[in-house]
Order: structure tokens, then sequence, then C-alpha cells
């Protein structure tokens, strides 16, 4: 009898790895515990280095550039994927971005340039995943991204990424909806706060974590592992009758007002 959880086989490719402690490390690890095959991205030359060994002690297959700002170089990337395996299974897109002084300022001081790169890399680069591989998954697949409740609920500090998340959100709704008929599934993951390099940025965030752990009903930090352990259920055949949820991964955090 198969493991309810069995990835063999399974191609996936992972997208915001930046380090050890990256959510799409946990993911990753998670993966290839159950069997995957896996491909990873770095973000340019300087990331490079950071990215490598963690794809190496993984044993990913290969790892490319994607910035997703960069044109045509998205679209490389999937026609590697192409190139070297056929298709695809399953996606994790784990990116965010939004400039500095729109991320800590007000969100009604946000300017029109930097909310839009904010939606262009942390939203409107899922769409554009998720239709690059919708060709790839003729047999059905998974699209995973990853969102927080900042989303939901005003979260201090948050500023410009809460209504970029929630935007996001959505557009997972909106992918399942209409690749659902093709058997591809798509999801939110909403981790709580884990420190991770991109959470850095987010002024006063070891604030966030302390109350995070002392208000939560476990009384417990959620880690990348956790996330991952979520993920690798999430692509196998064991949910291919779920789509388009937002599932909290944070101890209990999203039932509090």
């Amino acid at each position: 009898m198969k493991p309810l959880v069995d990835l063999s086989g399974k191609r996936g490719l992972i997208v915001g790895i930046a380090n050890e402690s990256s959510i799409a490390t946990g993911c990753a690890e998670a993966f290839r515990g159950c069997g995957a095959r896996l491909a990873a991205t770095y973000l340019n030359e300087k990331a490079k280095p950071f990215v490598a060994p963690v794809a190496d002690r993984l044993g990913v297959e290969w790892i490319a550039p994607c910035d997703v700002r960069i044109p045509g170089q998205l679209e490389a990337l999937f026609d590697r994927i192409k190139d070297d395996w056929g298709g695809l299974d399953f996606l994790l897109h784990s990116i965010a971005f939004a400039p500095r002084d729109d991320l800590h300022g007000r969100v009604v001081d946000s300017s029109a340039e930097g909310f839009a790169t904010a939606m262009d890399v942390s939203c409107h680069s899922f769409l554009r995943m998720a239709r690059l591989s919708e060709p790839l998954m003729p047999d059905g697949g998974c699209l995973l991204c990853v969102t927080f409740y900042g989303s939901e609920r005003v979260v201090s500090h948050y500023n410009l990424m809460g209504p970029v998340k929630a935007a996001l959100e959505s557009t997972t709704r909106y992918i399942a909806a209409e690749l659902g008929p093709k058997g591809i599934r798509a999801h939110a993951i909403s981790p709580g706060p884990i420190a991770t390099r991109a959470a850095s940025g987010i002024e006063q965030f070891d604030e966030l974590l302390e109350r995070t752990a002392a208000s939560a009903p476990e009384h417990h930090l959620v880690d990348i592992g956790d996330v991952g352990a979520l993920a690798a259920f999430l692509v196998s055949d064991a949910a291919r009758h779920i789509t388009g949820t937002i599932i909290p991964v944070d101890g209990g955090q999203h039932l509090l007002a």
C-alpha cells in the first residue's frame, strides 16, 4: 500500500528559495521527502550562492534564474521545463516584493508605481505562472502560492502587502475556477509569522512573532516544516478533489478577532 502522500515521479517547480530558512525551502524538503523531482529558481547571480547549496542538499535536478520583472525570463524558465521534462505536475509560487518606501509607509500614501510593482511581483506573476503551466499539465496538476492573514485583518507594519495578499487570494480562487475543468487545482497557503529573510523587511517583525506566540490558541509558532507538510499533501493525489482554498497554518491565529 502506497503512503497517503506519495509524490514519486511528480515534477515540481519551486519559485522562491532564498536560503535555508525560506518557506519555499521547507516545502521543497517535504516534496523531495515524498519522492518528487524538483527544479528551482534563484533571483539573480547575487542570490545564486545562497540558493545553490540548498538545491544541492535537497537533490534539486536543476536551478535557473527567474526575476519576473525581466521580460522573457519567466517564459524561458517554462521553455526549459518543457524541453527537459516535457511537462509539470505542480508549482510553488513563494515570492513577494514591495519597494521599501511603499512597504514602510501608510497604504494611503503608497505610490502608484510602488503599488503596481508589488502587485506585479507578488500577485500577477502567479497568474503568469498559471498560464504558462496550463499547457504543461495536460493530465492536471496543482499550483500553490503563499499568503498571510494580513490580507484579511490589519496587521501593524504589514502595510501595502495586506491589499496585495488579498488580491493574491482572490486570484487563486479564479485560477481554481478557470483551470479546474482541466484538472488543475490552486491553493494559497497562509502560514503564521515565520522568521524568514523576506519577513525581515517588515518593521518590528520580532514583536509580531512574540505577540503571535503569546496569543495563538496553540501558543506556538509554526515553522517551514509545518508549511511543507501541508504543501506536500495539497500537491498529492490524496488532495485531487480539493481546490480553491486559502488554508491557514498558524496554530489557530486566524481564529482570533
